[in-house]
């Protein structure tokens, strides 16, 4: 089970910081990712880090901007969004992947197994 918090109202250019709080099971062994979702648009990936927190991963929207981080001994990982933009705006969950993947990151929606159940950040202009 995945909870995300730390979501809500911000005006462009200001910061956001997500957390993800994992229960039920270890996620240490598992891929993690950050997708969102606008209205009425497809899920994507915005950012993932490997198991050990080796490698990570972004999508070109939030490069320089977003930083993800984990912290395996709380079970937990975290998004960290600045310079935010109106276009940031949509529901934004955490996902864990089923397989290991090593070093490497998965991006797509269908290589995470486990979601959460999303927290809206609208962006005002």
């Amino acid at each position: 089970q995945l909870v995300e918090s730390g979501g809500g109202l911000v005006q462009a250019g200001g910061s956001l910081r997500l957390s993800c709080a994992a229960s039920g099971r270890t996620f240490s062994t598992s891929a993690m990712g950050w997708f969102r979702q606008a209205p009425g648009k497809e899920r994507e990936f915005v950012a993932g880090i490997s198991r050990s927190g080796g490698s990570t991963y972004y999508a070109d929207s939030g490069k320089g901007r977003f930083t993800i981080s984990r912290d395996n001994a709380k079970n937990s990982v975290s998004l960290q969004m600045n310079t935010l933009k109106p276009e940031d705006t949509a529901v934004y969950y955490c996902a864990a992947s089923q397989a290991s993947w090593g070093a490497l990151v998965p991006v797509a929606v269908f290589q995470y197994a486990y979601w959460g159940p999303g927290t809206l950040v609208p962006v005002s202009s």
